[in-house]
Formats: C-alpha cells, sequence, structure tokens
C-alpha cells in the first residue's frame, strides 16, 4: 500500500529514523488502526448518520468515531468514518467532489429537448437555499455541479448522476429543476456514490464490520479487519504532503510550529495557503497544517516558519521528546 502524496517528494536534507517508535503507517496492528483508522462504510437508507456512528462505536468498542458529511436517514452511499485520532483528519475529505445517483419523479411527462437544456443550466456555480428540513442556517449560498447528466428515463421517472460541491443538496436540484419545467419535480431516492477519491466499489457493510471484529475477537484472526479498516493517511492522499525529523514530531505534537530546520521533504507545488500533510519518514500523519511559503521559498529559506499548524492528529509523546519549554526567569 503506498501513498500518492509520499512520491517523487522533493529532498531537503537528511536524517536517520530510528525504529525504536513510530510504526510506518500500512504496518499499523489492529490496537493501533482501531486509533489511526478509516473505514468506508456504505450507509443504509434508514437511520442516521449519528445512529450509523453509533452501532459503529458499539461493534467496535470504541469512544470515539466520527463521520464525513451526513447523509439524511433515507439516503445510501458513502460515509467515511474516522477511528479515535483519525476523525481530526476527516475535514479534508469535504475539499473534494462527492457523486450522488438520484431517482426522481417529473410531475409530468416533459419534452426531452426542453429537460436537457434546463439542466444544462445547472452545471457551474448555481444558488441554493438548503430545504426546511436541515441542519445548517437556511441562508442562500452558491455551490458548484461539476457534472449533471440524465443516466435513464422512464415516463416520469427520471435517474441522473450528479458530481458536486460539497453541501449540494440534490433534493433542492430536482425541486429547482421541476419549476423550470413547470409542473414541477420531487426527489424519490438517493445513493452517494463517491466522496472525493473514495468510490463506492471500496464500501463495507455493518454486518461486515461486526463480522470481521468478532473473527478478530475470538479467533484472533485479523485478517477480515485488516481489509476494512484503512490507515487514515488514505483520506490525505490528494493533499500536497512535507516529511520532518522524528526529533521535531513531539514538538508539532504538542502545539509548535514547523520550523524550516525541521523538514526534510515536500511536494515540489506546494504554494502558500495551500493545506498540506505532515509525516513522519514512516509516512504517519502528524498535523494538517497551512503553508506559509511556496515550495521554492522553502527550499531557499534556512530559517523561519514555513507551516502554521491546523491539526494536530498525532497524540503527544507517540515520538521522544526533544524540546524544552520556557520557563520564568528567575527574580
Amino acid at each position: 500500500m503506498s501513498l500518492p502524496q509520499l512520491k517523487n517528494l522533493i529532498e531537503i536534507d537528511q536524517d536517520i529514523t530510528n525504529d525504536e517508535y513510530g510504526i510506518p503507517y500500512d504496518q499499523r496492528s489492529i490496537k493501533d488502526l482501531l486509533n489511526y483508522g478509516l473505514i468506508l462504510l456504505d450507509k443504509p437508507p434508514g437511520p442516521t448518520s449519528h445512529e450509523t456512528v453509533a452501532w459503529a462505536k458499539r461493534i467496535l468498542k470504541l469512544p470515539k468515531i466520527g463521520h464525513s458529511g451526513t447523509l439524511d436517514p433515507q439516503v445510501s452511499g458513502v460515509l467515511p468514518l474516522g477511528l479515535g485520532e483519525a476523525t481530526k483528519a476527516l475535514g479534508v475529505l469535504l475539499m473534494g467532489p462527492k457523486e450522488y445517483y438520484g431517482l426522481g419523479r417529473l410531475h409530468s411527462e416533459t419534452n426531452q429537448q426542453k429537460l436537457e437544456s434546463i439542466l444544462k443550466l445547472f452545471i457551474g456555480e448555481i444558488y441554493q437555499k438548503p430545504p426546511q428540513r436541515s441542519a445548517v442556517l437556511r441562508q442562500t449560498r452558491t455551490r458548484t455541479i461539476y457534472e449533471l447528466e440524465i443516466v435513464e428515463q422512464k415516463e416520469r421517472l427520471l435517474l441522473l448522476r450528479v458530481l458536486c460541491e460539497a453541501g449540494t443538496y440534490i433534493r433542492k436540484l430536482y425541486y429547482d429543476v421541476g419549476e423550470l419545467l413547470g409542473p414541477g419535480a420531487t426527489m424519490v431516492e438517493l445513493r452517494r456514490s463517491r466522496v472525493h477519491q473514495f468510490h463506492e466499489s471500496q464500501l463495507v457493510t455493518l454486518h461486515e464490520v461486526a463480522d470481521a471484529f468478532a473473527t478478530w475477537e475470538e479467533k484472533n484472526d485479523d485478517s477480515k479487519l485488516k481489509k476494512i479498516i484503512l490507515p487514515i493517511e488514505m483520506a490525505l492522499s490528494e493533499i500536497q504532503s512535507v516529511v520532518i525529523r522524528d526529533s521535531a514530531v513531539d514538538a508539532l505534537c504538542h502545539g509548535a510550529q514547523l520550523a524550516i530546520p525541521g523538514i526534510l521533504q515536500l511536494s515540489p507545488n506546494i504554494k502558500k495557503g495551500d493545506l498540506v500533510g505532515i509525516y513522519t519518514q514512516k509516512g504517519e500523519v502528524v498535523a494538517l497544517a497551512e503553508s506559509l511559503m511556496s515550495t521554492p521559498e522553502i527550499k531557499d529559506a534556512v530559517k523561519g516558519y514555513a507551516f502554521q499548524t491546523r491539526r494536530i492528529i498525532m497524540a503527544p509523546n507517540t515520538y521522544p521528546k526533544n524540546w524544552r519549554s520556557r520557563t520564568k526567569p528567575e527574580e
């Protein structure tokens, strides 16, 4: 298992890594994966996303699980779950597109050419106001529809594939299309088939999770569970990366900012303001940070802070302490 963002990095300096601490991200034990893991769950229609997470907690006997992108109770499909500390990295998945297959009913039959011409109006940036039954404030906002196509149409039933920005309401999209058609339209069924780089072909069910966990717990056989729980680093495969010295890891975990001397490798095309993943030499994610410089500027600099820490993911004291806290001078 290899991560795209850890390939083709520019080397700034070299360092020796110590095998006494840390572990390559793709060699984690089940116990470690239960704290730094990702499950791509196939949420069934019926339960809320919150209820689905609660069931996953009971199955895996974990106090902390989070999800990326709420699905309404009747909606099925891709629901990424972060386990333990991995919940802190799930926000990255909101940066990418989401794909849905929606089945709707037109309130009257319509001309095919007219329908296609109206759908074209919804490709690009659109204005949307969240529906009344919504968990967010009902204010008009813009969202982007990247692709919108008719998959199948049978009389008044219309199946659409929608590739869109996170936070787009497909039910409202059907309503607005129906308003332009005249008679109206109502969404009947919806499935999320993609979240950022993750597709529905990679999904597992709660039943499969329960079976795999029971097999590990009762028979000490982790083969099924290791196929189900991915390293959380897989969620960060689409953002730029930075590899740091072992001596800098624990300082970051305690809230320090990343200075130039702590950097060993970095992606070649980092721009100021980019969100990047900060990694150990073993490929373990330490934190998410915002770049304060571009890659060329970092290469030319010898001191100063290159990144502003935005989210610490690795637990403190995973790596040895190589820093001293400031103390007040004696009076």
